[in-house]
C-alpha cells in the first residue's frame, strides 16, 4: 500500500483529500504546516508521495518539497492550488516540471493525478530526471 502525505493548512480540505485517497486504497498521513509535515516525514520515511498545497502560511509547498526531498531524494511530489495562474505557481511548480492539481477537483481528477505522480520518474527539486529527455 502506497503512503501519501497530504499537507494543507485548511483542515476541511486536508480531511476531504485524505478521505478521497483512503477510498482509493492509499495510506494517508496529514499535516497542517510545513513543520508538522517534516516531523511526520522523519517518523515515516517510507512515504511515497508528498501532496502539498503551493501557497501556505509559514513554509510554502515548494519549500516543504525541497526539505522533504533533502531527507528522501526519491520522493514523488504533487502540488495542489486554487491559484493556478499566479507567478508563484508558474515559477515554482510548472516551470520545474511538477504536476499540478487545481482546486476544486473531483475524486477522479485527484486519483488520476496521484496515480500519474506515483508512476512518474522522480525529480529532484529544480531539475528534471536524467532520463526524462528534457
Amino acid at each position: 500500500m502506497k503512503t501519501i502525505m497530504v499537507v494543507d493548512d485548511e483542515p476541511e480540505i486536508r480531511r476531504l483529500v485524505a478521505a478521497m485517497l483512503r477510498r482509493k486504497g492509499y495510506n494517508i498521513l496529514m499535516a497542517g504546516t510545513g513543520e508538522e509535515a517534516l516531523r511526520l516525514f522523519r517518523e515515516n520515511p517510507h512515504t511515497d508521495l508528498l501532496l502539498t498545497d503551493v501557497v501556505a502560511p509559514g513554509m510554502s509547498g515548494p519549500v516543504i518539497a525541497e526539505e522533504v526531498a533533502a531527507l528522501h531524494p526519491g520522493i514523488k511530489v504533487l502540488f495542489m492550488t486554487g491559484y493556478d495562474g499566479t507567478q508563484v505557481v508558474r515559477r515554482f511548480v510548472l516551470e520545474k516540471g511538477y504536476s499540478l492539481l487545481v482546486k476544486p477537483f473531483t475524486m477522479e481528477q485527484l486519483a488520476d493525478k496521484v496515480k500519474a505522480a506515483l508512476d512518474d520518474a522522480p525529480k529532484a527539486m529544480g531539475t528534471t530526471a536524467p532520463d526524462s529527455g528534457h
